[in-house]
């Protein structure tokens, strides 16, 4: 397995790599992953972004999708990219998705921006696979730790050209402003309810004036 190194040509090697399906060595990830949690830190929970930049909504583990969208949208630094959310669970390469995703916020902190999903979750995780394929491809739940502590960092949603907001599902009736997003504490697990919640598993539907209970029991329509 390849390990990181501090270079710029050290992580394009890694970046490579893992875009080649090698995967990273444990170190390696602990190291990766305390790299992007002191970027995430200096973004507020409402990063800002420029355009032009494509949009890209779940990953979902589904790598080589993530392989062909690089191959249709173009490469980063070359494209800007905003990444909505929900990189893991379901599909089978969820560490090859998050592990290159945070190599590319690590190398171009400018050209990437990463918001947190729903599945960015400990105890999402732990019931759609992630943790499963953490304990499977490494041997202990060390990686999947890691890799959860930078969750707790990701900011919450990104306004683009100070025109566009995106959140990875919805709005809050507790979210008024703006402001409203950067006071919430978002180092935290997901909480069961709340604006940070909301934001996270509401969804839109265009039959609800207001707000409405959504039937997945969390975040409103």
């Amino acid at each position: 397995m390849p390990t990181i190194t501090q270079s710029h040509g050290g992580l394009e090697e890694q970046i490579n790599a893992v875009l080649q399906g090698k995967t990273l060595k444990e170190k390696s990830v602990k190291e990766l992953c305390k790299r992007a949690k002191d970027i995430f830190l200096k973004e507020d929970n409402m990063t800002r972004f420029p355009s032009p930049c494509t949009i890209v909504g779940d990953i979902h583990g589904q790598f080589f999708d993530l392989l062909e969208m690089f191959c249709i949208g173009g490469d980063i630094p070359d494209t800007n990219y905003v990444f909505m959310g929900d990189f893991v669970d379901r599909g089978f390469h969820s560490v090859e998705c998050f592990t290159v995703l945070l190599l590319l916020k690590v190398r171009y902190p400018d050209k990437i921006c990463l918001i947190r999903g729903n599945h960015e979750s400990r105890q999402i995780t732990q019931v759609y696979g992630f943790y499963d394929e953490c304990i499977n491809k490494y041997g202990s739940a060390n990686v999947w730790r890691y890799f959860t502590e930078v969750f707790d960092h990701l900011p919450l949603a990104v306004l683009i050209d100070q025109q566009v907001l995106c959140v990875h599902a919805g709005l809050s009736p507790h979210i008024e402003t703006l402001a409203d997003i950067n006071a919430i504490n978002r180092f935290v697990e997901i909480p069961h309810e709340g604006p940070m919640c909301d934001m996270l598993w509401s969804d839109p539907d265009e039959n609800i004036e207001r707000w409405g209970i959504s039937p997945r029991g969390a975040g409103y329509l």
